[in-house]
């Protein structure tokens, strides 16, 4: 099916089930231990084995010696890989770095042995047997200091590193009211609950991967790319994902030494990487320095708006999108964008949830307000001046919707914000200093071609299947409620079956763009069964109304297993895109509201309140989307005040690669969490007129939070995380 004009009526329009807040029908499993994750699959393949990986304890370099004698001799060892013996490689069209590094090192913790034995702990103490001498290299490990080295980089998925309208130096430098500020982010792990894992096992010259990843499709073509066999000859099976975040786009090192072990040990063999593999062996989103320049008239009226951002990857990476945003968020006649990208030895940086935008507003969200502070405007005020209708960058192409404003104003008024001091450091709760603070909140919608495969059985059950995955995002719910709503039947008569590479090519889960690329992608199947359905039955496509478990048309009206009582039906198709995206600018659009307190004498910074007020299109399970939010809120809390990888800028690794030093919120640190969707529908998007919505709620949080510290206490701080030590020195004095 092609998408190419705005969608019309349609059966998901009726809302029974579509839109409705549903419990996920995984749920029962996942609270039972019954859902199987990938190192968990022991039934799927007999006499497992486990490997166990060796990490560089360099970050550069190269292996001048590894002697494996001691370890093979190790009690169980049944095989050790290595660069020497895995025979020749690739590289994945996603992956930066090798996953099996030998003799060069690209980075610290780069895998560079796997050891298989009978069971895990004799993997792993044979793999502490592996002797290696490393001839260490001169790296770069410091953002900072490579500045003066970095470069432009090319495109990244379409997007030119620099963008360009009017006379931004000309306006900016003849703006009445100006700001010129720099901000940092620091570099962020995925930190998921699940690590990294996979089990392999060969039938013949056939590779089957049961794993844990976000993109099925994807990862077969790296994976047949890596090991040079046709990707017909590999099957992933990936049905449950215990996060990602992004940090499970592509394949790791995990699924790759899986299968090379099995090959070398002759059986199944079983990977997870430790904990702390997973923060130097796997992607990070990559720390970011900023500049922002905006120049406005004396009423608020922005004339120049500039933002430049400098981030650092291995050779052959790319860079951290900070400034797309800013290329569509506020009106401004001059404008500027530029991205720079300097090489580092550190490990990979990638994609991390929100990619681009969640760095990128802690930035900019901090410089608006800051900018309204600088022309004595309310934050709301200024943002609200300054809207547009239009791309700034394309006038004449049109947002499909854009509620900015109403998510700012009603949330205003349902927080409170006309309660709030307009005076730095002025509201006080016994020895708490308090304030409020306001973001926007940004992110765009895409689509991705998806496809599915319907099959209705003749007790009127119809299964889905489709290698769409759920990552804990509720994929298995939105996509039965799709196939409920279009043909006619409660949700317990839907069975759903994702994650299998032999099921059709589906976007995946990332971007957020999934929900609403998959379920559409399983409308297009079902029209096609409706069509079988009616055809089958004698009646006109056109007439025939789905709906109680029956097929009506006229005074016809038919049990729907009845079309399949000789025999299953099955139906299949991919919906693509025209070029509507191209006409209209799809985006998300929110806004988020925090109150902190800060103790007046120790600077410790509690949250007390968030809202959330989100415009993204029709909301295909409240239920669900409330949570994605504020698990995203909660991760944004998380980046403004506490995430950060600590760089040994000597040796060139992470040092907290552990959920013990790399800090993330507990439950003590996010109070109650509000979450309003606005009713909007955009038909520009697919037929079920859907938008993301998953990314949208970590977009501004971190600025949000900084802009209510500086309410709270007068102190701006303009390098994340905000801990206490960058306030101390500066809090008012204790009354």
């Amino acid at each position: 099916m092609k998408f190419d004009t705005p969608a019309t009526t349609n059966p998901i329009d009726q809302l029974k089930v579509v839109g409705k807040p549903t419990n996920r029908i995984d749920g029962p499993l996942k609270t039972t231990g019954l859902a199987p994750y990938a190192y968990e699959r022991h039934d799927v393949a007999a006499n497992q084995a486990y490997g166990y990986v060796v990490g560089s304890a360099i970050a550069k370099g190269r292996i001048a010696s590894m002697k494996l004698d001691e370890a093979r001799a190790a009690p169980g060892v049944l095989a050790i890989v290595t660069a020497d013996n895995a025979g020749k490689l690739g590289k994945g069209n996603f992956n930066t770095a090798k996953l099996l590094g030998g003799p060069e090192v690209d980075h610290y913790h780069q895998a560079i042995a796997l050891v298989v034995a009978e069971t895990f702990e004799q993997a792993r103490a044979a793999a502490a047997l592996v002797r290696v001498e490393y001839a260490r290299g001169k790296g770069a490990f410091e953002l900072a200091a490579a500045l003066g080295s970095a470069v432009k980089p090319p495109p990244s998925f379409g997007t030119e590193a620099d963008s360009s309208v009017g006379d931004f130096a000309g306006a900016f430098a003849a703006a009445p009211v100006q700001l010129d500020t720099r901000y940092t982010t620091p570099d962020h792990a995925h930190a998921m609950m699940e690590p990294h894992a996979s089990i392999a096992a060969w039938s013949g010259d056939k590779l089957t991967l049961w794993t844990s990843n976000q993109m099925i499709a994807w990862s077969v073509g790296d994976m047949a790319k890596t090991l040079g066999i046709p990707r017909e000859n590999i099957r992933l099976d990936s049905p449950y994902v215990g996060g990602g975040f992004g940090g499970k786009l592509f394949i790791r090192a995990d699924a790759l030494l899986a299968a090379l072990g099995a090959k070398a040990a002759a059986r199944p063999v079983k990977v997870a990487l430790p904990r702390a593999f997973m923060f130097n062996n796997t992607p990070h989103r990559p720390a970011t320095i900023q500049r922002i320049r905006i120049g406005a008239t004396a009423d608020g009226k922005i004339t120049a708006i500039g933002h430049e951002s400098w981030s650092g990857d291995l050779p052959g990476g790319g860079p951290e999108t900070a400034v797309g945003q800013t290329r569509l968020l506020y009106a401004g006649a001059n404008r500027m964008t530029a991205m720079r990208l300097a090489v580092l030895d550190l490990p990979e940086g990638n994609a991390m949830r929100a990619p681009g935008e969640a760095p990128g507003m802690m930035a900019l969200e901090v410089a608006i307000d800051e900018m309204a502070e600088k022309l004595g405007l309310d934050p709301i005020r200024f943002r609200i001046i300054n809207d547009t209708q239009v791309d700034p960058e394309k006038p004449s192409r049109p947002f499909s919707q854009r509620q900015l404003n109403e998510c700012m104003t009603i949330g205003a008024d349902k927080f409170g914000w006309a309660k709030r001091s307009a005076t730095p450091g002025a509201s006080r709760d016994g020895q708490w200093l308090v304030g409020m603070g306001v973001a926007a909140a940004f992110r765009n919608n895409l689509n991705g071609p998806s496809a599915a495969r319907v099959r209705l059985d003749k007790s009127g059950v119809v299964t889905v299947e489709t290698d769409m995955t759920d990552i804990g995002t509720g994929t298995y719910t939105i996509i039965a409620q799709t196939a409920a709503e279009m043909m006619g039947l409660p949700l317990d008569k839907v069975v759903v079956k994702l994650g299998d590479s032999a099921f059709p090519v589906s976007a995946g889960s990332g971007g957020q763009w999934g929900a609403n690329s998959s379920t559409a992608g399983v409308y297009a199947a079902c029209v096609k069964l409706r069509e079988a359905v009616a055809q089958k039955l004698g009646m006109n496509p056109v007439d025939a109304v789905f709906a109680d478990g029956k097929v009506k048309a006229g005074r016809q009206s038919v049990a729907l297993g009845d079309a399949a009582k000789d025999g299953e039906l099955v139906a299949e198709d991919k919906m693509d895109y025209g070029d509507l995206a191209e006409k209209y600018q799809q985006s998300t659009f929110g806004a988020h509201f925090v109150e902190v307190g800060v103790h007046a004498a120790t600077g410790e910074i509690r949250i007390r309140r968030m809202l959330a007020v989100c415009a993204a299109g029709r909301i295909l399970n409240p239920k669900a989307a409330r949570s994605q939010v504020i698990g995203a809120m909660t991760m944004g809390a998380g980046s403004a005040l506490m995430e950060e990888l600590a760089v040994d800028k000597r040796f060139g690794f992470f040092v907290n690669h552990d959920l013990a030093g790399y800090e993330v919120p507990v439950h003590a640190d996010i109070p109650h969490q509000e979450v309003i969707f606005l009713d909007e529908t955009d038909p520009t998007t697919s037929p079920m007129k859907a938008k993301g919505v998953g990314e949208l709620g970590i977009c501004g949080v971190g600025a949000a939070v900084a802009n209510a510290v500086y309410n709270a206490t007068g102190i701006r701080t303009r390098n994340y995380p905000i801990t206490l030590d960058k306030l101390l020195d500066k809090l008012p004095a204790v009354a």
